[in-house]
């Protein structure tokens, strides 16, 4: 009764596009989900929108977002790519729109919208999904035992994300499993300073921990800093910042565009051109008020006479713009998005199929592989690609 082709456990973004594929080829498929809610990372992220993927479309610039995974995904790129995602949900009446950053979302700005066409192409299809269905076993063949019945399958797809239960199981089969630790998070700043300044960003800062250095918008939080330069910062340095227990000296630039020099001659010139003015509403540079002035208090310049500027003082202040310095003393998922690195080792599967090296008829898809992306669409573009694949 409860025979399918291919048995998919997990009913994520992967784990429903595998068995879409899968259904669409003729296969008998069933997804079994643990929770009540499925889909539920699609749900919430980009802040409820959904940040489908990504407008990159070379291949060779795409896997270079890929922390861990980058070689490995070449091949699955060219099969698959943010140009064939997009294809894909036209086809089936939802359009995508690009914004600034390259990010793409449903033009309806909601994550409904790709949960329904999801789910509307597995009743279309003719998936089965049981939901409250916990997989408590699996045994070679393969039979799954779950919380309420067995289930049959001559092909199983894992698409269940960082699941310590099954990793174990994935052990005992012989698979190597890359310790999980978070990616994609925010800093905490002990003692934070400009946390009355919460909420202003700059648009181009440079940020520097544990040997790691990115570029990009930054984003002053109340307990701390975020933004996609923290947030592909902790990306790339996702396990050296674990193993120092995210303690860890921070830098930033905080006018990346601009070399110590020009903003150094930046404020000579200020005090040359405007010597009468009050340096807390002179600023020279394109960054918010708040910051500036709170820079200014943090020097001891906030009521300080342009003309009483020192060459010590312009020396302190481009040091801050330049190079400030901060200590990080924790982490923060970043909103209700959690990613991690670590799973499946990569060498152990077939990135043609994503069937595993170990155990024939074994399939991946999604987060279950040591594979993450930075942010900006990049972890549902590996959802999409490797999940079509192992549907394949």
């Amino acid at each position: 009764m409860n025979r399918y082709d291919i048995i998919v456990i997990g009913g994520g973004a992967a784990g429903y596009f595998a068995a879409i594929r899968a259904q669409s080829l003729g296969k008998k498929v069933a997804i079994l989900e643990k929770t009540k809610k499925p889909l539920a990372k699609v749900r919430i992220s980009g802040g409820g929108r959904c940040n489908v993927t990504h407008s990159c479309f070379d291949v060779a610039k795409l896997v270079t977002n890929y922390p861990r995974g980058k070689d490995a995904l070449y091949g699955p790129f060219s099969r698959f790519q943010p140009r064939d995602t997009i294809e894909w949900f036209e086809e089936r009446g939802v359009r995508l729109k690009t914004e600034a950053d390259g990010r793409m979302f449903p033009i309806t700005d909601s994550s409904q919208t790709i949960i329904d066409c999801l789910q509307k192409e597995c009743d279309k299809t003719g998936v089965h999904i049981y939901l409250e269905t916990d997989v408590v076993g699996i045994e070679p063949g393969f039979t799954v035992q779950t919380t309420t019945k067995p289930f049959y399958a001559e092909k199983l797809i894992l698409a269940t994300g960082s699941n310590r239960k099954v990793f174990s199981w994935l052990e005992s089969l012989g698979h190597t499993i890359a310790p999980c630790v978070p990616s994609l998070f925010t800093f905490n700043i002990a003692n934070f300073s400009l946390v009355d300044i919460a909420g202003v960003s700059v648009p181009n800062a440079r940020v520097n921990v544990v040997g790691i250095e990115q570029t990009g918008p930054l984003l002053i939080t109340h307990w701390g800093f975020s933004g996609p330069c923290v947030l592909k910062a902790s990306a790339w340095g996702a396990r050296k910042l674990f193993e120092c227990s995210y303690k860890a000296d921070l830098s930033i630039n905080w006018l990346a565009e601009l070399t110590y020099e020009e903003k150094q001659k930046a404020l000579a010139n200020l005090k040359e051109q405007h010597p009468k003015k009050q340096l807390a509403t002179s600023c020279p540079f394109a960054i918010a008020d708040r910051l500036w002035r709170a820079f200014l208090a943090k020097l001891g310049l906030l009521e300080t006479r342009i003309a009483d500027l020192s060459k010590q003082d312009i020396l302190r202040l481009t040091e801050t713009l330049h190079r400030d310095h901060y200590r990080i003393d924790g982490q923060t998922t970043n909103k209700e998005e959690f990613v991690t690195c670590g799973g499946v080792a990569l060498n152990e599967v077939n990135f043609k199929t994503m069937e595993s090296k170990k155990v024939p008829g074994l399939y991946f898809a999604g987060e279950v592989l040591d594979i993450d992306g930075v942010t900006g669409g990049f972890n549902f573009q590996n959802a999409w690609t490797t999940g079509w694949l192992a549907g394949g």
